[in-house]
């Protein structure tokens, strides 16, 4: 009963005059509820709201109708009997007639009509009535818009689900729907309309039927809308509205034959418009429309298409030259949309009706054209207008070609024959025989028509690749224009060969090089079946081709066109591998390229031959296996000429062919995968190279190759670490028991099991190096590259050993070593569970070996000096570690902290009071006897390489700790550091007394800063605008802080964008205009001057009251800029003025 008054409550305040839409909505929501649910049926609602379905009251009607229509609407998928569809059906179709509630009727019918089968739906003799009802009260256009999108949607349903049903109303429907749609302007209800039409055409095709009756009528209230624009555009959607009512638009145009001889004059006449998107449009109505209405109605459209289409693309081309032209042989085009929509129309009526072509053929301003081509012997001479038909002529000869190869042999046919004439190669000679071996080209060459003969060729084989899987070789002989082209290919070829060879000595990007180069690939990527060029002459393509690259020193136009060339033919070639001219290609071409690589006999330069090598491999799989094991032999016979033998050209190239692996083959293996066997047999090679090699001569080989050494190690350091990456864990495990077992096997490394701490005397032998020492640091740079690059989840052999080994190589300033432990930090397990963890190494353990190490050096028991901020500054003992140990320990501490930070060990705290006490380090209190040993310089480094250090644990590597190298990263890393590390920069800042400490403290500061993503500086701006701006002023003093200047200025810009970083720098508007006006003339950096003007102009947007009074001294700064020696200085000046002038006073005089 309860519930039973609470659905009667909801009925009356939908109902009543005072509901608001929200409470309207939330009515109707809880009465379906209650339906659903099945607390009460439908006709009990029905009954219960008989009063208000039909009292007299007509806005209280108006919302009962309404309220019923909508609960049939949300009981879409609630079954009902066919009684109940039947009587509310009729009850809506009545309510039809009364227009002051005829939202609920037409709200209620639709909701009907658009139920399905399975739930009961309305049956075709109701929805005729519905549709009988629709027509003889709705009066369509004079409704609101909503009413009236409701109309439309009512009638597209009836068309769409019941097409049977109203079928039968015939002449009344169609000019009903004539009556409703004309004169409708909405986009969303035009929409409808077009669709509406369209479904009338798909109800009614009988050319005698109904639609045949109005077809004049209906196609003119549906021209009225072409094109579709917008007069009164509203905002960035209407590009889209406009495309959607245009589509819907074309689609109505082409639902029906019936509107050709309506349509097609209306679409040519719109060609003659001044806008371009009318043509536009009316050549893509065109070229749909021609597909819909079939050839027997186009046939008489046929001249005036071809007059409409030749005069859009060839009597007034509008195709501009690229700026990529020349490589183009002086023929790269850009057309317009014009003419790319007249071409697409072009090519649907040549496919629709066959003998259009014949206009085309015989046009006689085409073939006065082609005639004329003649008087250019150079593709330079050619006029542009000229230049542009004759794109146009090759752009028609290939879309007329492409369709069928009956059209095909009727282009061919009819172009072919004057071309070769304009080339002075006669197809009847070829034919005759007449062309022997020894046969001349001709000395000059008739460029145009080389090009027209090239897009030919090129539309021909277009035709024979589109059915060479399904047409037998036989019927490709009897082809005329297979015929033809077989017996003249002989004479294509040595034409194109001259072309070539008349061209090699030009370096330039030329026409007769790009025309050469491409006829040849055209006729070598003919399919098999269809031979233009025999298996001899494909040969001799291929041989000419590689002893064009082969002879090449430079990487010159006609080399990188000649082996994209050659590229493209093997791909095509390797489609079937089996066949001939693959077993051609890999003979003449990836055999020769592969034996180029290991070989000095070629004069070809070393980084051709691998560029070539590569580019052929990557033809097919197997080619790039020898292309790999010819590479890697080259790379271990130059490892050994340059290691034992000192042999620094081998050196040189070495690195060479450590970048193509590096760069090229590696990536290319890892794209395809599945060939996890390529980088794990590389770095497994090079460790079995060391191994075997008996005498590592780095001192000579050093000497030789001077800056080209360091160059060497960091690519076969590279090499391994990219090598390694790219394994999974077991193979990694092979790689670092392979680089270890070849460490220990070398003497002089002390590997001992018993030993987990650095010994101090150790550190004085490292810094006091022997003669060993190079061979030692060429070693552990290569495994420290096995570490960098190792998983997470890869077990480290002898842990301890290598911890042992690259703490006391970063002590001897080994950065390598530093990435290796910072590496190691990053990804050993806390712990390792199992039957052999103990001989595994764990992040603890890690920890408590390099902890003590750093600690031991650092830590000094007599003197204390904390300067009352927590840190102990004695850290260092003076008098037994020289100043360059503490340095590299700085450096050390940055990677370790890094690899700390990056998966979130509380560890990291650690190590930045480690370095904030180096940073802060100062002479004073120590003893004199001490002090006479300090090099203030050294000093001065030490500070400085500490404060550094800050920048290297905030900012990404591309050495080490990477995604690349398997890092373990936390998310929001830098974020956490930030929040962490910026209450004690302040703090530290705010006690610090000494003008030097005070400097190093702003330079750490500013590499966090920088570092740290935008959004996190932000949220502190506050607290951290005062600090950056002094940080600004300390480091602009110095000009070797120009790049951390710039840095901070750009974190300035990021602040002064956001609404956050604009109110923080309110309140120190004077001081932040001050310092950008000192920095607008700063000397030593364009980008630092640049971006501070460009920060003036985002003070602009600061309060009013806090900047009128600075824009005097701005302008006068700004005036200084104009006459700055950069242009972009100038032009960011000039803004500048602009934005402040516009705030300043009329009255002010600058």
């Amino acid at each position: 009963m309860g519930e039973s008054v609470q659905w009667i409550k909801h009925i009356e305040l939908y109902v009543s005059s005072t509901a608001t839409p929200s409470e309207q909505s939330a009515s109707v929501d809880e009465v379906a509820t209650l339906l659903k649910k099945g607390i009460f049926n439908l006709e009990t609602l029905v009954k219960e709201m008989e009063m208000y379905l039909t009292t007299t009251d007509s806005i209280v009607r108006s919302r009962g109708n309404l309220l019923l229509a909508e609960l049939l609407d949300k009981l879409a998928s609630k079954p009902l009997s066919s009684s109940s569809i039947h009587s509310l059906v009729g009850f809506f179709t009545e309510r039809l007639a009364d227009w002051k509630a005829l939202r609920g009727a037409l709200v209620g019918c639709l909701a009907l009509l658009r139920r399905t089968v399975d739930v009961g739906n309305v049956t075709d003799s109701d929805a005729k009535a519905v549709a009988e009802s629709y027509l003889q009260n709705l009066q369509v256009q004079s409704l609101g818009q909503h009413d009236r999108k409701l109309s439309f949607q009512l009638l597209e349903c009836l068309l769409n689900h019941y097409p049977g049903a109203i079928g039968d109303l015939g002449d009344d429907l169609v000019y009903g729907i004539c009556e409703a749609v004309d004169g409708e302007k909405d986009p969303e209800c035009l929409l409808l309309v077009f669709h509406i039409v369209e479904c009338l055409g798909q109800i009614y095709p009988d050319p005698s039927g109904p639609l045949a009756n109005y077809a004049e009528d209906m196609f003119e209230i549906l021209g009225s809308y072409f094109p579709i624009h917008f007069t009164h555009p509203k905002g960035e959607d209407d590009d889209t509205k406009r495309e959607e009512l245009s589509r819907a638009l074309m689609l109505s145009f082409a639902s029906t034959p019936l509107f050709e001889p309506f349509s097609i004059p209306l679409l040519l006449e719109k060609l003659s418009s001044s806008l371009p998107s009318a043509k536009v449009e009316s050549f893509k109505y065109l070229s749909y429309c021609t597909a819909k209405y079939g050839p027997e109605r186009m046939a008489s459209h046929a001249e005036v298409l071809w007059s409409s289409v030749k005069d859009a693309i060839y009597i007034s081309p509008q195709c501009t030259l690229t700026k990529e032209s020349e490589l183009f042989g002086g023929m790269g085009f850009k057309d317009s949309d014009v003419m790319m929509q007249a071409f697409i129309l072009l090519q649907e009526v040549i496919q629709q009706y066959g003998d259009f072509i014949s206009l085309v053929l015989g046009d006689n301003d085409i073939n006065a054209f082609i005639n004329s081509l003649s008087q250019y012997k150079e593709m330079d001479d050619i006029p542009s207008l000229a230049k542009q038909r004759l794109h146009v002529v090759g752009h028609i000869m290939s879309t007329c070609a492409k369709p069928s190869p009956a059209l095909c042999n009727k282009v061919f046919n009819s172009f072919f024959p004057l071309l070769m004439e304009s080339l002075g190669l006669s197809v009847e000679k070829s034919l005759n025989g007449y062309l022997d071996e020894d046969c001349s080209p001709p000395a000059k060459f008739n460029f145009a028509a080389i090009y027209l003969c090239t897009e030919l060729l090129a539309a021909c084989r277009y035709v024979a690749v589109s059915l060479d899987s399904s047409t037998p070789a036989l019927e490709f002989s009897q082809q005329a224009w297979s015929t033809m082209l077989n017996n003249s290919c002989k004479s294509l070829v040595k034409t194109f060969f001259s072309l070539l060879r008349s061209t090699e000595a030009d370096q330039r990007a030329s026409s007769g090089v790009y025309f050469g180069v491409k006829g040849l690939e055209i006729l070598a990527t003919f399919p098999e079946s269809f031979l233009p060029a025999s298996n001899s002459l494909y040969d001799n393509i291929l041989s000419e081709f590689v002893r064009t690259v082969t002879s090449g020193s430079h990487e010159t136009f006609l080399w990188t066109l000649t082996l994209k060339a050659l590229t493209e033919i093997g791909l095509f070639a390797n489609k079937h591998p089996e066949s001939a001219k693959a077993v051609i290609f890999e003979k003449i071409v990836v055999e020769k390229f592969v034996s180029l690589i290991p070989s000095g006999e070629s004069a070809m330069p070393s980084s051709l031959k691998l560029k070539a090598a590569f580019e052929i491999g990557g033809t097919r799989k197997e080619f790039m296996f020898k292309v790999v094991h010819a590479l890697s032999a080259a790379i271990y016979t130059n490892f050994s000429a340059a290691y034992d033998e000192g042999n620094h050209e081998s050196g040189k190239l070495m690195i060479l062919l450590l970048d193509t692996y590096t760069e090229k083959v590696l990536p290319w293996f890892l794209k395809i995968g599945g060939f996890e066997e390529i980088p794990l047999n590389f770095a497994l090679g090079i460790w079995e190279k060391i191994e075997h090699t008996m005498y590592l001569n780095l001192s000579t080989l050093e000497i030789a190759m001077g800056a080209g050494y360091k160059d060497l190690l960091s690519a076969i350091m590279t090499a391994i670490k990219k090598a390694v990456g790219s394994c999974s864990k077991e193979s990694q495990e092979i790689i670092i028991n392979k680089a270890f077992g070849v460490l220990s096997s070398c003497t002089g490394f002390g590997f001992e099991s018993g030993s987990s701490l650095v010994k101090e005397e150790d550190v004085k032998q490292n810094l006091n190096p022997g003669d060993s020492s190079c061979k030692h640091e060429w070693l552990t740079s290569l495994f420290a590259s096995v570490i960098i690059a190792l998983r997470p989840q890869t077990s480290i052999p002898n842990g301890k050993m290598i911890i042992q080994l690259f703490i006391k190589s970063l002590l001897n300033g080994h950065v390598p070593s530093a990435h290796a432990l910072g590496s190691l930090v990053n990804k050993l397990p806390l712990e390792i569970k199992g039957m052999n963890c103990a001989e595994n190494l764990t992040l603890n353990t890690a920890l408590d070996m390099i902890s003590p190490t750093f600690t031991g050096i650092s830590h000094h028991d007599n003197v204390s000096q904390t300067n009352g901020s927590g840190i102990d500054f004695s850290s260092l003992r003076l008098n037994t570690l020289r100043m360059q140990s503490g340095i590299n320990t700085a450096i050390g501490l940055a990677w370790i902290g890094k690899g700390l930070l990056m998966r979130g060990h509380e560890k990291v705290k650690d190590i930045t009071m480690a370095l904030l006490s180096l940073l802060m380090l100062d002479c004073e209190g120590v003893d004199s006897k001490e002090l006479q040993i300090i090099d203030v310089e050294d000093m001065h480094q030490l500070r400085t390489t500490a404060a550094d250090a800050f920048h290297i644990i905030m900012s990404d590597s591309g050495e080490c700790l990477s995604r690349a190298y398997h890092a373990t990263i936390r998310p929001l890393y830098k974020q956490r550091f930030f929040s962490t590390i910026m209450p004690i920069f302040l703090s530290l800042v705010i006690k610090s007394d000494a003008s030097l400490v005070r400097s190093m403290l702003y330079r750490a500061f500013a590499h966090v800063v920088s570092d740290t993503p935008v959004i996190a500086v932000l949220a502190e701006s506050k607290k951290i605008v005062p600090i950056l701006l002094d940080c600004l002023s300390v480091l602009s003093k110095d000009v070797a802080n120009k790049e951390i200047i710039y840095n901070v200025l750009l974190v300035i810009s990021g602040i002064l964008l956001e609404k956050n970083g604009q109110e923080a720098a309110v309140e120190n508007a004077p001081i932040i205009v001050n310092l950008l006006i000192d920095l607008t003339t700063y000397q030593h950096m364009m980008a630092i001057r640049e971006t501070a003007i460009q920060c003036l102009v985002a003070m602009t947007e600061l309060p009013y009251t806090r900047i009128y009074p600075l824009r005097t001294k701005v302008l006068q700064a700004t005036s200084k800029a104009l006459d700055d020696p950069k242009r972009i200085v100038r032009q960011e000046a000039v803004r500048c003025r602009q934005s402040w002038a516009s705030i300043a006073s009329r009255t002010l005089r600058f």
